[in-house]
């Protein structure tokens, strides 16, 4: 199945699903479209992996046929190779599963990969870059999560930054960097400094009621701070 394209040459704001009022789930998903949003973001929690339990394939299936936004799962859940196929099916382009759950990921970068789709691995706060380092070259993506996985709302952990610096200068050309957790305007300056380009951020566009506003909002601070950051590293190079 191939997956849809998303243009990160500018970095992207990717609401999480798990802020959203699921009691209009549908309706968010239109909200969302009309406020700019290019892709969604779902965390997938299996009451296991992280001590919360949120939704599964069959839910983000169910909007697939109602919009063609990019759609990012973001599976934190134990055993990500048993269900793999079920997320590819339900239309999700882009599949990213912890290096916790599943140490020696190669073979499954490999099988989300050939279905289409962007392979991507996260990593939790307290686990270091040399942990992943063996499998940037089979990531499209590499998820830094800036709390600890398994609710929304936490505050942003800034020692984080150092390990999207790292990644920044050991992935591939075309590799994302996504951060995820307590992303807001406070904070989506620093990461975009620090390299990423993908900012996943839950109550700082849900808990607005312009959601169009929310995301200019830290779309052009994050622009800011990603420029002022290509500048100085363009002027060190000519240095």
């Amino acid at each position: 199945m191939p997956s849809r394209s998303l243009n990160v040459e500018a970095p992207v704001l990717a609401p999480s699903m798990l802020k959203c009022d699921f009691a209009d789930l549908a309706g968010e998903v239109r909200r969302l479209e009309s406020a700019g949003a290019q892709v969604l973001h779902w965390d997938v929690m299996d009451a296991n992996f992280v001590p919360n339990l949120s939704y599964g394939a069959m839910l983000i299936k169910s909007l697939r046929s109602r919009t063609e936004l990019f759609f990012d799962a973001h599976l934190m859940i134990a055993d990500p190779a048993k269900y793999l196929n079920d997320y590819v099916a339900a239309g999700c382009d882009a599949v990213t599963i912890h290096i916790e759950a599943v140490p020696a990921p190669g073979e499954l970068l490999e099988r989300i990969r050939k279905a289409g789709v962007k392979a991507g691995l996260a990593l939790n706060p307290q686990t270091p870059v040399e942990q992943v380092a063996p499998h940037l070259g089979q990531c499209d993506l590499v998820l830094v999560m800036s709390v600890q996985p398994g609710f929304g709302g936490q505050a942003f952990i800034p020692d984080v930054l150092q390990k999207v610096q790292q990644l920044r200068s050991l992935v591939r050309p075309g590799t994302w960097i996504s951060i995820d957790g307590g992303i807001g305007p406070d904070t989506i300056a620093e990461a975009a400094t620090a390299g990423a380009q993908l900012f996943v951020a839950g109550s700082s566009i849900f808990d607005h009621n312009d959601y169009q506003a929310a995301l200019r909002d830290m779309e052009s601070r994050a622009a800011a701070a990603w420029r002022g950051a290509q500048g100085r590293d363009s002027a060190g190079e000519a240095g």
